[in-house]
């Protein structure tokens, strides 16, 4: 991933925000980079980390896949598809146009790493604004990392690209284990 961020998509509301979504879902922007990881395979790893048989009772948290292009559409349908004929049950996920992305609040920002300090120290001398942390692929990964999604052959091969202190290598190596 080059990057992450959380906020609000899928709906008409002007200016959504977390108390007032209004017909918006929560939801979460990727930049990938397509030599590395096909758009098909990110959207098996979304099917494979949650149930999408199973119907959300609020727009808040509706399972969606918020496409692009035609093209995205067509991958996403075949494999909704692919899920219901998989499962025998009918999937409950959503696919349409993304339409406007709004920024969450920064609190909800990199959420895994807010509860590592000192890390998160570390990458607001690299990153002193909160926004150009947010859209940094080294904080995106560490992201992931403290939330349990990096393996440590994964972040061995990684961590030397993170420019980080040898402390915050440590620190780093410390949640992959």
């Amino acid at each position: 991933m080059i990057r992450t961020r959380v906020g609000y998509a899928g709906g008409t509301k002007n200016h959504p925000t977390y108390y007032n979504l209004g017909d918006h879902s929560e939801s979460i922007q990727i930049d990938y980079d397509a030599a590395v990881i096909s758009y098909g395979e990110l959207l098996k790893v979304f099917w494979a980390n949650h149930d999408p048989t199973y119907p959300t009772h609020s727009r808040q948290y509706a399972s969606l896949i918020l496409y692009h292009n035609e093209e995205q559409r067509q991958l996403a349908q075949a494999q909704k598809l692919q899920v219901e004929l998989d499962s025998g049950r009918t999937v409950h996920t959503q696919i349409l146009p993304l339409g406007e992305f709004t920024l969450a609040q920064d609190y909800h920002q990199k959420y895994y790493l807010q509860s590592r300090r000192a890390l998160l120290k570390e990458l607001t001398a690299y990153y002193p604004s909160l926004w150009d942390l947010v859209d940094s692929t080294v904080a995106a990964r560490l992201n992931g990392l403290a939330g349990g999604h990096v393996s440590p052959d994964q972040l061995a091969a990684e961590l030397p690209s993170y420019g980080l202190s040898k402390e915050g290598q440590e620190r780093a190596t410390q949640l992959a284990q």
